[in-house]
């Protein structure tokens, strides 16, 4: 059994283009049906703003893995200094179910995450053929927020003109991965003032808020791509134009007070109005979009990307040396 915890993680370090590269062959997997992901249930008591989240999958092809993703949201955590998530992955082997793997740390979560929103934004600039004048506008700058930034940076740095970054809280440009970013790109970030300032400025919107409220309520520029990580941020009115929609499984975020699931009860939308991110991927679903049509996409969170990452994280670790051997102390 091999144990990986924070520090372990941070030792192999974030490589976003293998980290991407991860998720895009969990999604052709998907794709072909070498799968099994049933719905993760949610855990409440007391506060009902808290919820323990249950992630089973399976995923086959050259990952070969199953297991489980537990993970703990409680917003109040920041209040008294405490991460708002805590997770911990159990890899088992796909043929036998021997656990071999456990990763006790956010990071992992917080990097598919990302990783996610790379493929995306990468699939959207390919169908825009965008040069340049890439303006990105983060809205929270907690911990999913600064590795967004540090993504964007290593992975579209070149395309990038400028990026925003508002939290409610206050954000720093003395912020670590701002002041460790490369210098051509860390003189292309600034603070907004609000989220007003680089929502309408910005053609690439991320939203990574804790938000109990959603305060977005007029649409965003023409042909812009917002990355919805946060989930519940946006009025049914701004997204009243938005058409091209694309989630990573619809039954998995029409639920839990979602905008998707308030676009369905309040405007109607149906899974048959959205594509899936395979879709995508494998089918070049944005292929067609018209030039000023701009995208929305929401991404619950799927296991599969998860327990597909995780074998990632894992498989570098051996090669590396790193991590505890339980079996052995």
């Amino acid at each position: 059994m091999l144990y990986l915890d924070n520090n372990h993680l941070q030792a192999i370090g974030l490589r976003w283009e293998e980290l991407e590269s991860s998720i895009a062959e969990a999604l052709r997997l998907l794709d072909s049906g070498d799968y099994a992901q049933p719905i993760k249930p949610y855990l409440r008591y007391g506060n009902p703003a808290n919820r323990i989240i249950a992630m089973p999958a399976y995923v086959g092809g050259t990952v070969q893995a199953a297991g489980l993703k537990w993970i703990a949201s409680f917003p109040g955590n920041t209040l008294s200094g405490l991460p708002r998530a805590h997770s911990v992955l159990l890899l088992n082997k796909s043929d036998t179910g021997v656990p071999y793997a456990i990763l006790n740390s956010p990071l992992p979560s917080i990097a598919r995450t990302v990783a996610v929103s790379a493929v995306m934004l990468r699939h959207y600039l390919q169908a825009r053929s965008a040069k340049g004048q890439l303006r990105v506008g983060i809205i929270g700058f907690g911990p999913v927020g600064q590795h967004h930034y540090d993504m964007c940076g290593k992975l579209f740095g070149d395309l990038i003109d400028e990026v925003l970054i508002y939290d409610i809280r206050g954000a720093k440009l003395e912020t670590p991965v701002i002041e460790e970013a490369d210098a051509g790109y860390r003189g292309r970030t600034r603070l907004a003032e609000g989220w007003e300032e680089l929502y309408n400025s910005c053609n690439v919107i991320i939203t990574c808020t804790v938000s109990d409220h959603r305060y977005i309520d007029h649409p965003p520029l023409a042909g812009s791509l917002l990355l919805h990580v946060s989930l519940r941020d946006y009025k049914a009115e701004a997204l009243e134009h938005v058409k091209a929609i694309v989630v990573d499984d619809w039954n998995e975020v029409c639920r839990e007070n979602t905008d998707i699931e308030l676009l369905h009860l309040e405007r109607g939308l149906a899974k048959g109005d959205t594509c899936s991110l395979a879709d995508v991927v494998c089918r070049n679903a944005l292929g067609k979009l018209a030039a000023g049509e701009s995208v929305l996409f929401c991404p619950m969170g799927m296991a599969v990307f998860d327990i597909a990452t995780a074998a990632y994280w894992v498989q570098k670790a051996q090669s590396l040396g790193i991590g505890l051997d339980l079996a052995n102390g």
